[in-house]
């Protein structure tokens, strides 16, 4: 009976936790770790207070050593309850006017470093989901004011009355039409054979509207939306223009071509601008959002997309659901996320464009005490999450913005319509609680990261959901000035919050308490990685060239403590890397990535959020390009040949460290061979240093190509 009645309860469970393997291990280990690291600290102690070494050199190992070991602590923080999570779709047993209604949220502000038509086929993955099509609604932020997306989306919204039922009745899993159609795979049936032509059709109507910049009376096949485009006047820019809402789609009146089933809505927003008013960037974008879908929908599921990120697996909305609608953790549960996947990403993913820390082995260990930070795309969200703690709702301005308010009324009707228009307005947020108390938070470049972590301050708990098969794939950079432009604006983000009354390293342990406060200073305080990395790439090495001591040397019995504490957490790091299904290679290519991001993109963020302080510049916000139209530059990046495309600044100190540590290595190496005995931890830092700056020389002095524009 015992196993039956397992069996039986299996069988209707939604979800499972389960506990790493590797957890008490860890924990033995940073018990020893941490011992080895006071002992480090009272060796520094000691030289200074002794005066063995000159006093700027050990109180600048003093704190590069500090700063390397808080972020070690903040690690080591997630790997004391890592868990993974197991969900059962199949058992959520319900009915179509069961399920709960979904906004899906897609945002895009540039139609030529977003194409439209990658737009597209994000917006037709989702509305083809596993899910009743007429509980579906999906808005796209257009954050520039492009008719070209909205002609785009346009000419999906026809599309999509014959691919939604191709995708049902034939149960595709790949919903994207593009990856679709570029499969080499498929034997395609007259049926599908038709659906190809249709869209390619469709798409070279969109990219010849792309290619002109404008969009043409005569490539209007839609009556209803010739007088939108009117609006597109010379005086219409992308940071000066009204709100232009349209419903390219409504649930209640528009079915696919069989005629049998509802469409989904699929709704245009271009939020009012004006250069006077601030606009607080993609926060300011999704707040527009939660307030018109609020007045045409108001479903209590939200799901944030980029404009890459389309769907990969149709029954995702259900996974969410399977914790969503659990009434065990539901009244507490702010939302569900998963991790970003990308297509396209080289072998051994020389740029760490997988961020495999970030989105996976960061986050198992942060799903063990209270969920994962928001990484602002691809999750799920219970939208009372967005009105206040889960034991106090802030009421919004009006009645029809609040979160449990039923909408029965149509979308398209006048009286929604104008209020939509209204809520998008510039000045609307003027004197409200919008991305202070309400919605998603202001005053970060990295407001998913900010309003993740106020979420969490407020009591809500999130839940990392990683399937096998990935939910959603994006599209990466493939040029390395790209990357490190994208860290770079990420890294004034996270230094915004380090510095603001809302610091992790404060009003996080105080809400959250140690660990949990502990593992969101992981990410925050990423760019002081700048510090060490700097300070351990020259200091040592010039030392060397200067043949002075900064480490022991072997017959010294604190040697082996730096050679414990250095080999310890590189393999620490390597099993972590390995056991969440990484490769070494890639690994190797991720604490490479780490170098080069704190010697650039880290670097020069201080600097930047230094002169933000000082009020003698302003961050922008620019959009990474997600257009990979360059043959050339795809191919290196296939061969794994490091991009040094255009010629940039940032580039400047890394250049400078690796000629540095060349210069030290060749006469470390110079010094052994001449006396025998040399500094070795000194030698060893620079040999360490040279391996992972090879890509470096070879862009300098071996390669004959054009793409090489180091300082």
């Amino acid at each position: 009976m015992e196993p039956h009645r397992k069996h039986m309860v299996v069988s209707t469970t939604l979800h499972m936790c389960h506990p790493c393997r590797r957890t008490i291990p860890y924990r033995i280990y940073a018990v020893v770790h941490m011992c080895g690291i006071i002992a480090l600290m009272y060796h520094h102690v000691y030289s200074l207070l002794t005066a063995n070494a000159p006093i700027i050199v050990t109180c600048l190992l003093l704190f590069s050593d500090t700063v390397l070991s808080f972020m070690w602590a903040s690690t080591t923080s997630l790997r004391l309850n890592p868990v993974h999570r197991t969900e059962y779709p199949e058992n959520f047993a319900a009915k179509p006017e069961d399920f709960p209604k979904l906004d899906v949220f897609i945002c895009t502000a540039d139609p030529y470093k977003e194409p439209p038509m990658m737009v597209v086929n994000t917006a037709l993955s989702v509305m083809a989901y596993d899910y009743p099509s007429d509980k579906i609604s999906v808005y796209v932020s257009d954050d520039g004011g492009s008719s070209l997306t909205l002609f785009a989306l346009m000419e999906a919204a026809k599309f999509s009355k014959h691919w939604l039922p191709f995708c049902k009745n034939n149960n595709l899993q790949d919903r994207s039409p593009e990856v679709y159609f570029s499969s080499k795979s498929q034997s395609w049936t007259k049926e599908a054979e038709n659906l190809k032509m249709m869209y390619a059709d469709m798409k070279g109507r969109v990219e010849h509207v792309v290619d002109i910049g404008k969009v043409e009376t005569t490539s209007i096949t839609c009556d209803k939306l010739r007088g939108v485009f009117d609006l597109w006047t010379h005086k219409f820019s992308r940071h000066d223009h009204p709100t232009i809402i349209q419903v390219l789609q409504n649930n209640e009146k528009d079915m696919d071509n069989t005629e049998k089933h509802m469409m989904p809505n699929l709704i245009y927003v271009s939020r009012e601008k004006r250069k006077v008013s601030p606009h607080h960037f993609k926060a300011g974008a999704l707040n527009t959002l939660i307030r018109v879908s609020g007045v045409m929908t108001n479903s209590p599921i939200i799901l944030t997309l980029d404009c890459d990120m389309f769907s990969n697996d149709p029954v995702t909305p259900v996974r969410s659901l399977c914790y969503l609608t659990d009434p065990k953790i539901k009244s507490s549960l702010g939302y569900v996320q998963f991790p970003q996947k990308f297509l396209g990403i080289s072998k051994n993913d020389i740029y760490a464009c997988e961020s495999k820390r970030l989105f996976d082995i960061n986050m198992v260990g942060l799903d063990g005490l209270m969920g994962p930070t928001h990484v602002g795309t691809g999750c799920f969200f219970n939208r009372r999450a967005f009105f206040g703690p889960p034991s106090k709702l802030i009421l919004p301005e009006i009645d029809e913005l609040s979160p449990y308010r039923i909408a029965y009324k149509s979308i398209e009707a006048q009286d929604v319509l104008a209020l939509t228009h209204n809520v998008a307005g510039c000045i609307y947020e003027y004197n409200t609680n919008w991305g202070s108390k309400i919605g998603f938070r202001y005053g970060s470049l990295v407001e998913d990261y900010y309003t993740g972590f106020m979420l969490h301050c407020e009591g809500w708990r999130s839940i990392f959901c990683s399937p096998k098969k990935a939910a959603f794939y994006g599209d990466s950079p493939k040029c390395l000035t790209d990357v490190v432009g994208q860290q770079k604006r990420w890294a004034v983000g996270l230094l915004e919050m380090s510095f603001s009354k809302y610091s992790p390293s404060v009003y996080g342990f105080k809400s959250l308490g140690l660990l949990m406060g502990l593992g969101y200073c992981n990410s925050t305080f990423r760019p002081f990685w700048s510090i060490p990395l700097t300070v351990y790439g020259l200091l040592p090495q010039l030392a060397l060239i200067y043949g002075v001591s900064v480490f022991p040397k072997v017959s010294d019995p604190w040697f082996w403590l730096y050679i414990f504490l250095f080999f310890g957490a590189y393999a620490q790091d390597l099993s972590d890397f390995l056991l969440e299904g990484g490769t070494y290679r890639k690994w190797w290519n991720d604490q490479r990535m780490l170098m080069i991001k704190g010697l650039s993109s880290y670097f020069f963020g201080f600097i930047e959020f230094t002169l933000k302080t000082l009020k003698l510049s302003t961050p922008k916000f620019n959009v990474t390009s997600k257009a990979n139209n360059d043959d050339e530059q795809r191919n290196r990046y296939e061969k794994e040949i490091f991009d040094f495309e255009t010629f940039s600044l940032m580039f400047l100190p890394l250049t400078t460290v690796a000629i540095v540590n060349l210069l030290a290595f060749v006469w470390g190496l110079y010094g052994v061979f001449l006396c025998g005995e040399g500094l070795v931890l000194e030698l060893m830092l620079a040999s360490f240093a040279v391996v992972n700056c090879l890509p470096i020389y070879e862009a300098m002095i071996l390669r004959k190509d054009d793409d090489k524009k180091l300082p």
